[in-house]
């Protein structure tokens, strides 16, 4: 059994069957292990590349699964250019990944309920009909938030807790996600107890709105916590996304199964199994791209300077230059460095625009199919 209740007294409880037990081997063995780590992931080179494309997938699908509309090409071109966002679902987008930035942050602090608060904040501001409902648990006397089957509320899915409880299931929580307290002699295998605090998380439904993104944030926090190295080029939600009605039912067949976390385990453990096969799936396939990309640029008027910048590029998206910089690492005139990025720009590669006083080149939204396409 675990430290936690249902609504009626019942005891959360878990088995750990044959299958689950190999695929937390399995998972703890390749998002734990920095020798199993693949290249891209641990190169410095590229690290940070690969990091910022999952934190831009997490962001944008953790706010899809709750209603966001905005496309995925757009949201990436919004976070990438630092733009303002010009609606709520673009404003949901830039509050998850501030949110998921600062949970790396935070992941060799211990969880405390002030820090769950502080990641609702970020996860909601500027996004509630009631600013001040965020970083807010709900009160005795407020109506309770309820989890409907649709939008015509005819089906109650799941009551939450009464909110006179939540202070102290909360910091229950906090106790159990950090191993202290009454938990401090309880071993729990680090991947089940980061499943546990989310499913906890969704099922006390502490505020107003904002609960699954809050969840899935301080899931990440467990995870990165616990030594799970790759959780954080992980995005859980996109395949969470794919089917969503099974991640619903995943929590509603605890309740149906009269608190055994078991099954919710397991679907939960096979997402982030199946998030790891496609890390390594999308990485080899980035690396024949850039391979190709290579080779395709190698054959075109650009000069060896040009193209290391468009390769730089391809390797980090989120970076930009400017001409001080490319006289700097290539050591040529300012007329030249100049020249090689205005080429670049007509080209369509780059786009250009001014920080402070400098002009910086970074790329163009459509960059990598234009080194693909016809030259």
């Amino acid at each position: 059994p675990t430290p936690f209740t249902m609504i009626d007294g019942t005891r959360f409880s878990f088995n750990l069957p044959d299958p689950l037990l190999r695929l937390i081997d399995d998972i703890s063995s390749q998002a734990r292990g920095r020798l199993e780590l693949p290249d891209p992931v641990t190169n410095p080179m590229t690290r940070d590349r690969y990091l910022v494309n999952s934190l831009y997938e997490e962001a944008i699908t953790s706010s899809q699964l709750e209603g966001a509309s905005t496309t995925r090409r757009d949201a990436k071109r919004m976070l990438r250019e630092k733009r303002r966002p010009r609606d709520r679902s673009e404003q949901m987008i830039l509050n998850n990944y501030m949110a998921l930035e600062r949970v790396r942050e935070l992941k060799d602090q211990p969880l405390t309920p002030q820090m769950v608060l502080d990641i609702h904040a970020v996860v909601t501001e500027g996004t509630l009909d009631d600013p001040a409902d965020a970083g807010r648990i709900q009160q005795p006397g407020e109506e309770r938030i309820r989890i409907y089957g649709d939008e015509t509320d005819d089906q109650v899915l799941h009551v939450p807790p009464p909110a006179e409880q939540l202070p102290e299931r909360l910091r229950r929580l906090c106790d159990f996600a950090n191993g202290v307290g009454d938990f401090a002699d309880q071993y729990v295998p680090p991947l089940v107890r980061s499943i546990i605090v989310h499913f906890m998380m969704g099922y006390d439904h502490y505020f107003v709105d904002g609960n699954g993104r809050t969840a899935r944030a301080v899931f990440q926090w467990s995870m990165l916590r616990q030594g799970f190295f790759l959780a954080e080029f992980l995005s859980i939600s996109r395949l969470l996304r794919r089917a969503p009605a099974r991640y619903a039912r995943s929590f509603l067949r605890v309740e149906q199964d009269e608190g055994d976390l078991t099954h919710f385990l397991l679907a939960q453990a096979r997402v982030i199994s199946h998030a790891i096969t496609d890390l390594h799936e999308y990485l080899a396939r980035k690396s024949s791209e850039l391979e190709h990309a290579a080779a395709l640029l190698r054959q075109t008027p650009l000069n060896n300077r040009q193209i290391a910048i468009i390769e730089s590029f391809l390797r980090d998206p989120s970076g930009s230059v400017s001409a001080i910089d490319h006289q700097s690492t290539h050591r040529v005139s300012a007329q030249t460095a100049h020249n090689d990025l205005r080429g670049l720009e007509e080209a369509g590669f780059l786009a250009h625009t001014k920080r402070g006083r400098r002009i910086v080149w970074f790329p163009a939204p459509d960059m990598e199919e234009r080194v693909r396409g016809p030259h």
